[in-house]
Formats: C-alpha cells, structure tokens, sequence
C-alpha cells in the first residue's frame, strides 16, 4: 500500500513538474503547413533577400520532365511551388522555420499537352506575374537527390 501511494505521488509531480511554459514569441505570426496531398516533395529554394523559402512539390510526370531537362512539362505533370516568409527559431539559434504562408503557384499540363498557370497569393501588393516566366522558373528546378 506504501509503494502504491509512494508512486502515485511521484507520478503526480513528474507530471505537474513538466507543465509547458506559456512563451508568447511568436509576436502574432501564424504558422501554416501545407498538405501536398498525392503530391511528392521535388525541390527547394531559399531567397534570402525576401526572406522567403519555397518548396516545389509534384506528381511523377513532373519529376520526369523537370529529370530530362526539358523545357515545358510532360503532359499530365501537376506541379505546385508553396512559399513562405521564414522566420527565426525560437528553439535554435541560427535556425529559420517557416512563418505565413505568402502563395501557392501551380502549373499542370493536361493530356494533350495545354499549359495551365494559377497563382493563389496572400500578399495585399501581390502582381499579376508573367504566365510563360513563370511556368521558365518552375522549369529550371532540379530534383533533389536522396540517397
């Protein structure tokens, strides 16, 4: 009955002992995490000069084409680059995490090879960006290479 109650007790201050501290330093940013769906993780950039990242994810047409080289996506390639303003770690020093979402860019080639571009901003000043640039810029990525 000793060692119950003795276990009990100790349980009970390892538990309240390791309450989580209210930190409120993410000065009212807030965190989005983009869910690519059937979609598979291809590259990434970072523009140090917008404080942006940016990762492109796509389906296996997409990887294909952007692995050749080749100047316009293979028909079927669903590709979609995701940036977000980065921020520094709280936890880390010298680490950036990403912050707000600032756009979701998609370019996809229907089967018989028609190139579409859409862009979803969340940025108040954002422009209208030039369709064929922009389509050039996914293009020069290349895939990652993972062991």
């Amino acid at each position: 009955m000793k060692n119950a109650i003795l276990i009990l007790m100790v349980s009970l201050v390892a538990l309240t002992s390791c309450g989580k501290e209210n930190n409120d330093t993410d000065n009212g940013l807030k965190r989005v995490v983009f869910d690519p769906g059937h979609l598979k993780f291809i590259s990434n950039s970072l523009n140090p000069k917008k404080e942006t990242m940016s990762a492109l994810y796509g389906n296996t047409k997409a990887l294909e084409s952007l692995s050749k080289e080749s100047k316009s996506p293979e028909a079927g390639a669903v590709m979609k680059l995701v940036t977000w303003r980065y921020h520094d770690n709280p936890q880390y020093i010298g680490g950036t995490i990403t912050g707000e979402l600032v756009s979701i860019e998609t370019v996809q080639a229907d089967q018989s090879g028609n190139i579409s571009y859409n862009v979803k901003n969340n940025l108040p000043e954002s422009s209208s960006p030039d369709k064929e640039e922009r389509i050039q810029y996914f293009m020069s990525y290349r895939p990652v290479s993972r062991p």
